[in-house]
């Protein structure tokens, strides 16, 4: 009973000691699907790791093939090795020294939607040829979703500008080729504002966007505006907006009539005012005439009595 305990207390001690050396394994991280346009090109995000210690570039060789058919050969720095089909059009992005497998197909045909693997070949010197390790990534593979046309922009943009204060539309466009981005262009000048970015938004999908900034004007009201994607190999696709602008804020039709008004006010104030000093001079003045008047008839008036 001793013994037995003993050997099982044994076997979990092995099997501790020995777990983290064998959980750790080959894998690869690949992206499923991929939407691509026909004759432009596409870039698989690619990574792996392995249970080796660091292993120099120069030792490693990266290939891609066909899913169920390791021997059709996409990618191999040999290019003799590659299908006739995919020769000058692949090649590796990544640093296979830095677990990076990444792979790029350029002018992309009807026929090739995969699925494509990874493999992972260790040399057991940097100028050998004979291989010492390798290992295929068949579950972690990646198949090309064929677009019959470049997918088009989308403009976001407030419904209604007005007239004097910027206005803001944002023109962008999903891809799946970073290395060589679809550029965006408007059919309005671009001197008053322009942004432009390129991002990843999620593995293997990216997107180019271009953010115009201009002045409106009441002549803008009604005018249109189109953003048009150029991908590579000269493909286009476009998006028109139509712009509308409301007047800014004006008071002039309650501003002039007062200002008019007031001064339309002021005015007859100042003539009333006037008209009243004038009207009283002149009783002061037939006050004193007739005062005057008076008074020459009173001397007469005692004379005649002498």
């Amino acid at each position: 009973m001793d013994k037995e305990r003993e050997m099982m207390m044994l076997c979990l001690l092995l099997a501790a000691i020995c777990s983290p050396v064998l959980s750790e394994s080959w894998k690869a991280t690949v992206v499923k699907n991929l939407d691509v346009l026909v004759s432009s090109c596409v870039v698989v995000p690619c990574s792996f790791s392995h249970p080796k210690e660091k292993l120099p570039t120069s030792r490693l060789r990266g290939i891609w093939h066909r899913s169920d058919k390791r021997d059709e050969i996409i990618y191999y720095e040999d290019k003799t090795r590659v299908l006739e089909n995919f020769r000058g059009r692949t090649q590796m992005l990544g640093d296979l020294g830095q677990n990076n497998c990444t792979l790029e197909i350029v002018e992309i045909k009807n026929h090739d939607n995969g699925p494509f693997c990874f493999r992972i070949e260790l040399a057991r010197t940097e100028t050998d040829t004979e291989t010492k390790d390798k290992f295929s990534f068949v579950e972690d593979c990646v198949e090309l979703n064929m677009l019959p046309g470049p997918p088009k922009p989308k403009l976001v943009h407030l419904q209604t500008g007005t007239e004097g204060h910027p206005y803001i539309v944002t023109c962008s466009v999903t891809h799946t080729c970073p290395s060589h981005p679809p550029t965006l262009t408007w059919s309005r000048s671009t001197r008053d504002g322009l942004i432009e970015d390129h991002r990843e938004i999620h593995s293997g999908f990216w997107e180019t966007q271009s953010i115009l900034t201009f002045i409106p004007e009441v002549k803008d009201d009604h005018s249109e505006i189109t953003c048009t994607a150029e991908f590579h190999k000269q493909q286009t696709s476009s998006a028109t907006m139509k712009v509308y602008v409301k007047r800014s804020e004006n008071y002039n039709h309650i501003i002039i009539p007062a200002v008019v008004g007031v001064a339309t006010a002021v005015i007859f104030g100042v003539f009333c005012i006037f008209m009243v000093k004038k009207y009283k001079s002149r009783i002061a003045e037939l006050q004193n005439q007739e005062g005057t008047m008076w008074n020459r008839l009173s001397r007469l008036s005692r004379r005649n009595r002498v």
